[in-house]
């Protein structure tokens, strides 16, 4: 081993964002003798998940508990939830992520307040080559005292896509005046019947996207509706059919096929209007500055639909921004990793299928640089925690040189049991994918119909 190489050695990996991916990837780190940083943006573990705490997810607790993350917590005495109950989001920051994040070995490790908002290698940026893979990784880290620059031997970026969600339009571009309608637009899962319950009373509310953000979002709408006068729903879908959210009694996971029922019986008895084939073409604020108007076309026709509120439930798309300086080998549509795209791509797979797979399919032209979680997943849906506890297992195993148990990946994975049920139209280019992780929540599925941009989440 070069002098150079052994140096390097001797840095920490370097875990962007405290997640659930995040913390199993520090977890699976520190168990193989690897020291590690993690940088977090919120002020605890978790804090992208506790945004949505008030929602349930749909795997149960045995699916969302990395090992080795689990023997950190049962060496001190973690009182582990029981294996077959569901959780909320924010069950799963209180009674899992805050308590890992505060064991002995993580607690020290995990710098909060902490964005990283640049990536490179130290004296080189993404043009130089030689001797590149001795190069240390460089983190420009802004927290509320300044910006600091961190040297780490790898880089593992779990950072999650809640952050950046998918434009509503169906182009995927921002209203032309943005700034006039942005205040009548919320993001996925609003807190309708807790916090943000003054934003829905007695307005007309449009939720836009068809997965399972969606039908959360529909459900306790109809819940505040049966309760408060002129409290009426719309639920606006580009594909010609939701069966996607419907789902089916095949469904592996029964709280998601529970949801779809559910929505289904408020399309059918009318408490909920469905708009299907609607493509969103602008939106703008209306003559009375009391709501907006989404202008586009239904079955190819001209169609308007005026809201008080509008909800974005059309997905999200990884921050690629601070990684302008690292070698990526991303795929032009999904943008996911480019030995994973194929497996995952929702133009190729309908059916929610979610692939077990590892470091090989992780790997990027960047030496020891990763993208994990749900951000690895691009804009493609079907990911779930349990796929990513996997990922980082494997990457853990190549960092610490154990390159044949890095590629022996075993997992069994939940199916959504539903494929589509009309052939998908001409037009693939739609975005999709929303989390269910801890870098948002659930389990995503393509919606019938569609080719990917309005998806939901696994977990």
């Amino acid at each position: 081993m070069t002098l150079a190489a052994q140096q390097l050695r001797q840095l920490p990996i370097a875990v962007i964002g405290a997640g659930p991916i995040g913390l199993a990837a520090a977890a699976q780190a520190h168990e193989r003798g690897l020291d590690v940083i993690v940088f977090e943006a919120g002020d605890h573990a978790g804090a992208a998940v506790a945004s949505w705490g008030h929602t349930r997810l749909f795997s149960p607790w045995e699916f969302l508990v990395d090992a080795a993350a689990a023997r950190l917590l049962d060496a001190s005495d973690w009182d582990a939830p029981v294996a077959t109950r569901i959780p909320h989001g924010r069950d799963l920051v209180e009674s899992y992520l805050i308590p890992l994040s505060n064991t002995p070995e993580l607690k020290p490790v995990i710098q909060y307040r902490s964005t990283v908002i640049a990536v490179s290698r130290q004296g080189m940026d993404k043009t130089r080559s030689a001797g590149r893979e001795h190069a240390p990784f460089v983190l420009r880290v802004q927290t509320p005292t300044g910006t600091s620059s961190v040297a780490a031997s790898a880089v593992i970026d779990t950072s999650g896509t809640y952050g950046t969600p998918n434009n509503l339009l169906s182009s995927g571009l921002e209203p032309t005046n943005n700034a006039a309608v942005r205040r009548f637009i919320t993001g996925a899962l609003p807190d309708v019947l807790g916090v943000d319950r003054h934003r829905f009373v007695g307005q007309h509310t449009v939720v836009v996207g068809a997965g399972h953000s969606a039908a959360n979002t529909l459900l306790k709408l109809a819940e505040l509706a049966a309760t408060e006068a002129n409290t009426r729903i719309s639920w606006v879908i580009r594909s010609r059919t939701p069966q996607r959210v419907y789902g089916s009694a095949a469904d592996e996971l029964p709280a998601r096929g529970e949801l779809g029922g559910m929505v289904n019986a408020l399309v059918d008895s009318g408490r909920v209007t469905l708009i299907d084939s609607y493509e969103i073409d602008n939106i703008v604020a209306d003559a009375s500055a009391s709501g907006v108007v989404l202008n586009g076309r239904r079955a190819g026709e001209p169609y308007s639909v005026a809201a008080n509120v509008v909800v974005n439930a059309t997905g999200f798309r990884p921050n690629l921004d601070f990684l302008r300086e690292i070698r990526l080998s991303l795929d032009e549509v999904i943008e996911a990793p480019r030995m994973l795209a194929p497996l995952i791509d929702p133009n190729m797979h309908s059916c929610g299928t979610v692939y077990p797979h590892g470091v090989d399919e992780l790997a990027h032209p960047e030496p020891n640089f990763f993208i994990a979680g749900m951000k690895s997943y691009g804009r493609a849906p079907t990911f779930l925690l349990a796929t990513g506890y996997e990922q980082v297992r494997s990457i853990a195993d190549e960092l610490a040189g154990n390159h044949a148990a890095a590629r022996q990946v075993q997992l069994v994975l939940p199916e959504t049991g539903v494929c589509m049920t009309v052939a998908p139209t001409a037009d693939c280019s739609g975005e999709g994918a929303v989390n269910d992780s801890g870098d948002c929540s659930v389990d995503a599925a393509t919606t019938a119909g569609s080719c990917g941009r309005e998806t939901s989440a696994l977990i």
